[in-house]
């Protein structure tokens, strides 16, 4: 494909119709291709990795405003990551258009790691050709979708936070957690354990530590409450109605199919142990 079919090719696929031609050809020439390494898009690939960085890190900051610094890193680096890059550059067919040198032509399939620079290069000529926000626009346009299910993800590491915000909202009051059985040997104990709330007792959930318990029991009580859903890969989704003050539904099969769940597990158990922990 000759030069300028390509760089419109390119625009095509990116997006943006460039002023500064130059600038597109050099975030596609890999070193192997550039006389000089100053000409290539190592340079640019420099600096859009910094715009894609300060892009995202100001729209999780501003997107979560509830969420805590650690709770933000995690959804980060599930969205600026290498493999996501690679992800997006081959879903965009820029690989393709990448100028390789002859000793990197033939050899099978492109390494991730080119596809990756390749759309950090593209990101730091756009900003230089059309600005920060135009920039802004074109990262927030490929990970917009990716922030949202990141987000959703991220939520399974602290399910006992989720219900804890989800209770308060609703009114239920303060979950607590109950140790409902406990086996195995001091250095290898296992725990069951299940969620209370406002008179009302969820199925309990086993862990290899308290800990792992509650955050297991904390989603059972979400699922049970149809404010969480899990898809056919097995990841969680919280739902809309987690995040709004409306009550949540009785349904009282279900109610005493959970309760009858619960006295099975107190039977099975001389004593139970209240906990309120967030941890």
């Amino acid at each position: 494909m000759e030069l300028m079919d390509r760089l419109a090719e390119a625009e095509r696929r990116i997006g943006y119709r460039f002023r500064d031609r130059e600038l597109l050809a050099r975030s596609l020439r890999h070193a192997s291709a550039a006389d000089d390494r100053l000409d290539s898009n190592e340079r640019l690939e420099f600096l859009g990795d910094a715009i894609l960085g300060v892009v995202v890190c100001t729209e999780l900051f501003d997107r979560f405003p509830d969420l805590l610094e650690g709770e933000l890193t995690k959804i980060k680096s599930n969205v600026v990551s290498r493999r996501v890059c690679a992800e997006i550059a081959e879903e965009r067919g820029l690989g393709e258009l990448l100028d390789l040198g002859k000793g990197m032509n033939g050899r099978g399939d492109m390494p991730s790691s080119l596809h990756a620079a390749v759309l950090e290069s593209v990101i730091g000529a756009i900003h230089l050709d059309g600005g920060f926000e135009r920039a802004k626009a074109f990262v927030l346009e490929l990970l917009d979708p990716r922030i949202e299910h990141a987000a959703e993800l991220g939520h399974q590491h602290n399910f006992k936070s989720v219900l804890q915000q989800v209770f308060q909202r609703k009114g239920l009051g303060a979950p607590s957690y109950l140790v409902l059985d406990e086996r195995g040997p001091d250095h290898a104990k296992c725990f069951e354990v299940c969620v209370a709330a406002d008179e009302r007792r969820f199925e309990g959930c086993w862990g290899p530590n308290k800990k792992q318990a509650e955050q297991q029991a904390a989603l059972a009580a979400l699922l049970h409450l149809d404010l969480a859903v899990a898809d056919g890969d097995g990841d969680i989704r919280l739902v809309d109605a987690c995040w709004n003050d409306d009550p949540v539904a009785a349904n009282p099969s279900d109610d005493a199919e959970v309760d009858a769940l619960s006295e099975e597990s107190e039977a099975s158990t001389p004593a139970e142990h209240g906990s309120t922990s967030e941890d």
